[in-house]
């Protein structure tokens, strides 16, 4: 993207984004709500502001247990690589586990919830996680030869072996890195290079949309891989989704595979004491994901970032240990890390893990769950609202659970699909708390505080206590509360859950997120290092934040920058429409206009009326100025196996660009449908096109 140059046309930098979006109105957390929560002390914004920074955070560090109390509670010497509560000793397996055992042993750590209906769910207590974790950390360190400081790649899919092998590396200090289960055996092997692992660990098989998936197949694809890019894996060790059996067409290599559950008979009953980390040791390595570039290994500390999960876990996700909490996220991503299993665990709490897709075999497979292991808590991505919304919109009234909070998590939530979030799936009495946050950042950034800030459908809300946001342009002039304008939102502060550096890059780290608004590179004040998110935001006259998504997924039409995420919630104001993708195409006069993809909710008729309804919410809501080029009603959306639009996929068809490949989709063949659909029966010669174009809306 261009920096530092404003277009004549609208006078706006090109960090800035013209909003059309109304503000809408509040919803009020109700009195029982209120009277359960975790924090309902509104004191707790002043002992976490700036003149508190950072000794505020001590109150999340205390929610641990530490072998040794730090000295420094934030070390600016090697400026912007942070080091949190420095001269601390912890660890983070003890944590989430032996700690809860003299009073929770017997409670549920973990409920997994195999995908075939006709397999109950299984019940992990803390006392049986205490026992598997032991066993596998004995088996890491005496079989594999693993150590502190080591890393080792994870490709594991959403099953109890996930956790466990994450809590016995953390028990002795490895540095985990999970591959999420859906990525090829190519992806899984760029990590493995990048992060030096020599160990790979795995499943044969699980289940996805009612299938026995083969997995092991990846891990020689990802070990050929590795090793021609020079990175040689000497053990790979195979977990069974059966006990016993074993699932997939892969044959065991001789002397390289082993398979964990015969290995794990020779560590029966044994105990592994937990190694006393530096609070700023590495923990994991989170990836993140995109097709463009080489990967970004994430590198999150032991005690700052499991301090940090930890406070936002009890205070905005309110959560408690006679809690049954439910996120509906991969553990492969950063959601799963902070917000099923360490987050969650350090606090004691019962953490569902479900295997498979949250409509198989219909749409009322999630509510089925939830009211079967009475969870009072659900915590879920917008991707799935709308695609639950759109399989099944009347399916959570037929069940008897009762949510007292929800989560939404991992992009903007357009207001009409928060209200039947609200109003359907949280029949109106769960507290709704927008989270706003990245991989980079270990934990939230902004959300309400659900017993002390009402909601407001569409913003995240203000910041979380201890962070504070600031909105600048180019020129770095700041864009204050009521401006009307969204511009880059950075981080002033540092905080204990960001990640300390990219693994072996920490030029990139720098570049990537401080360089940009950095007032001195030889300052070791952290006041002079601001964190760029890379996302666009606009601040509302009550200080509540509106996320704009990536600045990246930005069309400049004419000269006014118009957010795709504002076009495609005015889409979604449409009754008949289920979900909406808006794209850039380029335009002789226009220079880029939107073509706008949307599906129908079931039951639904297509044609020209849906279309045409698009069009007049548009000019309605936002202007003439953001009427689509074209509005393509599609079967169906091109998603990763995570359930995000890959926008990138509809920007290269409407474009007549390179597709690239799509093997690796949910749905690969819609893709075609949807060509056919655009183009016409005949492919068109594909050409090259503007990198924004080409690379818009990597969702990975």
């Amino acid at each position: 993207m261009a920096k530092g140059k404003s277009s004549e046309d609208s006078g706006l930098s090109e960090a800035q984004i013209a909003v059309h979006w109304k503000e809408e109105g509040y919803v009020y957390p109700s009195a029982q709500f209120i009277a359960q929560a975790n924090m309902t002390d509104p004191a707790i914004f002043e002992r976490f502001s700036l003149d508190n920074f950072p000794e505020c955070f001590k109150e999340y560090a205390d929610l641990l247990s530490w072998y040794d109390y730090w000295h420094t509670t934030l070390d600016t010497s090697d400026a912007p690589c942070w080091k949190w509560f420095v001269g601390g000793k912890i660890n983070a397996s003890y944590n989430c586990i032996d700690r809860h055992l003299k009073k929770h042993k017997n409670k549920a750590a973990i409920h997994f919830v195999p995908e075939p209906e006709d397999e109950a769910p299984a019940v992990i207590t803390y006392q049986e996680l205490y026992v598997r974790v032991n066993e596998f950390a004995a088996l890491l360190r005496d079989f594999a030869k693993l150590k502190k400081g080591d890393r080792v790649t994870l490709h594991m899919p959403m099953t109890p072996e996930l956790p466990v092998t994450m809590l016995a590396c953390a028990r002795l200090g490895i540095i985990h890195s999970e591959v999420f289960g859906g990525f090829s055996g190519q992806s899984c092997a760029d990590r493995i290079v990048d992060s030096g692992s020599h160990v790979l660990i795995t499943i044969d098989s699980y289940y996805r949309n009612g299938k026995l998936i083969d997995h092991k197949v990846n891990a020689d694809i990802a070990v050929k891989t590795a090793q021609e890019k020079g990175q040689k894996v000497d053990k790979v060790l195979v977990w069974q989704r059966y006990p016993g059996q074993y699932h997939s067409k892969s044959e065991p290599v001789k002397g390289r595979d082993f398979i964990v559950n015969d290995v794990l008979k020779k560590y029966r009953d044994a105990r592994v004491e937990p190694v006393k980390m530096p609070a700023e040791d590495p923990l994991f390595l989170m990836y993140t994901s995109g097709t463009t570039g080489k990967p970004k290994g994430c590198q999150h500390s032991t005690g700052g970032y499991l301090a940090y999960v930890a406070g936002t876990s009890k205070y905005v996700q309110d959560i408690h240990p006679e809690d049954v909490y439910w996120c509906m996220a991969d553990i492969g991503w950063i959601t799963g890390h902070s917000y099923i299993v360490y987050g969650p665990l350090a606090l004691a709490a019962s953490s569902v893990i479900y295997e498979g897709v949250p409509t198989y075999p219909d749409a009322g497979r999630p509510w089925r769950i939830a009211e079967r292991l009475d969870v009072n808590i659900f915590h879920t991505a917008p991707t799935t609202i709308r695609m639950l919304r759109k399989a099944g919109p009347d399916e959570p009234q037929k069940y008897n659970y009762h949510f007292k909070h929800m989560t939404t998590v991992g992009e903007p939530i357009e207001p009409e699909v928060w209200r039947w979030y609200h109003k359907v799936v949280g029949k109106g009495e769960a507290i709704i708390v927008d989270t706003w946050w990245q991989t980079e950042t270990g934990g939230f950034l902004c959300s309400t505080l659900p017993a002390l800030q009402p909601m407001k459908p569409g913003s995240a809300g203000p910041a979380v206590p201890g962070i504070h946001p600031v909105i600048y342009d180019d020129e770095r002039k700041e864009l204050g509360a009521g401006a009307g304008k969204a511009g880059n939102i950075c981080i002033r502060n540092p905080w204990p859950g960001a990640f300390q550096t990219i693994w072996g890059d920490r030029d990139r780290y720098v570049s990537t997120y401080y360089a940009r608004y950095c007032k001195n590179k030889k300052s070791k004040d952290w006041r002079d290092w601001p964190y760029l998110t890379g996302d666009g935001a606009l601040l509302a006259e009550d200080g509540y934040y509106r996320i704009l998504g990536r600045l990246d997924d930005v069309i400049n039409v004419a000269g006014h920058r118009l957010g795709t995420k504002e076009l495609e919630s005015a889409a979604l104001t449409v009754p008949e429409i289920a979900e909406a993708a808006v794209v850039p195409v380029v335009d002789d006069l226009k220079g880029r206009v939107p073509d706008i993809y949307v599906s129908l909710k079931p039951g639904v008729k297509s044609g020209n009326d849906a279309q045409a309804k698009v069009t007049k919410a548009i000019e309605q809501e936002i202007g003439k100025i953001a009427r689509p080029k074209n509005v393509y009603v599609v079967p169906d959306m091109p998603k990763t196996r995570s359930g995000k639009i890959m926008r990138r996929v509809l920007a290269a068809i409407s474009n007549t660009l390179d597709i690239g490949d799509v093997m690796t989709l949910a749905n690969p063949d819609v893709v075609e449908e949807i060509r056919v659909l655009v183009q016409g029966k005949k492919k068109v010669a594909t050409k090259k096109g503007p990198e924004d174009i080409a690379r818009f809306g990597d969702d990975g």
